[in-house]
């Protein structure tokens, strides 16, 4: 019994020392797979890099005026070899089939933009044309799949700049506005408007206006006045307005001209020695034609009221209606003199009442 536990002890670690092997060399053959999955994951997506290109992205498409200019991020690559990445743009309207841009080179550029701007005249796309782009990338015998951008239309989507080199002359309490249009057009017309006001004052606009140059009126003088001018842009093709940016505020005193202030002076002066020349004329007149002014403006003296009714029935006794309402208004005649209506008389008294019907010697009345 005694020998067979000695040979137990070293079978027991001997055992062990296999199990201890045997999970060690699993462990390393676990690790060693994980490691060759994943170079074989890493050849893989490198190998399909290097079979595939990526799209451009982040496509933009600038449009200002006439300008009109796309570009793109480029397409990100390793270094492995050293070809460059190429990019071609085509473009379609709404009823054709792509095609390669003619007007400016745009087919295997190295750069990301591709300006259409800088095609000579006439331009690369109809300003009122629906106009489609697409880009592609390619490397060598690699090629990446087309980017499409949004359709766009120049005179609908782009940015319409303000007019160019304003300027602003003042004459005479008046600001006169020079300036040119912000690009030339052939198939479509600019209106423009002022936004002015004085200083701290209200805005007012004018327009729309179709000429230049724009003449602001009736501004106050001496003072200080602001403005801004706006072009809208109004296609043949298209039944829209585009308004345009604003042009920078500047601001300008309004005065009078030195000869429009002489001018003045000189009015006045002349209006007030024509009111003296005029005051004194009435005057000279006045007294040189006195007698025939009094002639035709003093009216002539009146008939007192009882001889008048006297005159119309001469059968009243005067004497007795004067006594009696003299006494009533005690007043008091200092003379009383009688004198008859004779013909010769008779037609001034029939001058004056209108139904005198004196008689040769019928006596009449004066009190004096």
């Amino acid at each position: 019994m005694q020998p067979r536990s000695c040979w137990a002890g070293p079978a027991a670690a001997l055992r062990l020392l296999h199990i201890f092997f045997f999970f060690f060399f699993f462990f390393f053959f676990c690790c060693c797979c994980c490691c060759c999955c994943c170079c074989l994951s890493f050849s893989l997506a490198l190998a399909e890099s290097l079979m595939h290109l990526p799209a451009p992205h982040n496509l933009r498409i600038h449009l200002y005026n006439l300008e009109h200019v796309l570009s793109w991020d480029p397409v990100p690559i390793n270094n492995l070899t050293n070809l460059s990445v190429l990019y071609s743009v085509e473009y379609k309207h709404l009823s054709t089939d792509w095609r390669e841009v003619e007007c400016v080179n745009c087919t295997k550029i190295a750069e990301p933009i591709c300006n259409f701007t800088a095609a000579r005249l006439p331009p690369c796309f109809r300003p009122h044309f629906n106009v489609s782009l697409r880009i592609k990338a390619e490397r060598g015998k690699l090629v990446s799949d087309w980017a499409l951008v949004p359709w766009f239309q120049l005179f609908r989507n782009a940015t319409i700049g303000p007019p160019l080199d304003v300027l602003v002359t003042s004459l005479d309490g008046s600001l006169i506005i020079s300036f040119k249009p912000p690009f030339k057009v052939t198939s479509a017309k600019f209106n423009y408007y002022i936004y002015y006001w004085e200083k701290e004052g209200k805005q007012k606009i004018k327009g729309p206006v179709i000429s230049q140059p724009i003449q602001l009126n009736d501004l106050k003088v001496p003072s200080e006045y602001c403005l801004q001018v706006q072009a809208e842009l109004i296609p043949d093709y298209l039944e829209i307005h585009r308004p345009g940016l604003l042009s920078n505020i500047s601001c300008h005193e309004t005065k009078a001209e030195a000869s429009t202030k002489l001018q003045r002076t000189v009015i006045i002066i002349l209006g007030i020695f024509a009111l003296i020349v005029l005051v004194l004329s009435c005057y000279f007149l006045a007294q040189q034609f006195q007698g025939l002014i009094k002639h035709y403006f003093h009216s002539p003296p009146g008939i007192p009221s009882q001889i008048k009714e006297y005159l119309m029935d001469p059968n009243e006794p005067i004497l007795e209606a004067l006594d009696k309402n003299s006494s009533m208004e005690k007043d008091r005649w200092d003379s009383l003199s009688i004198i008859t209506c004779t013909e010769e008389n008779q037609a001034v008294f029939s001058s004056n009442l209108s139904d005198n019907t004196c008689t040769d010697n019928q006596p009449s009345t004066k009190i004096t």
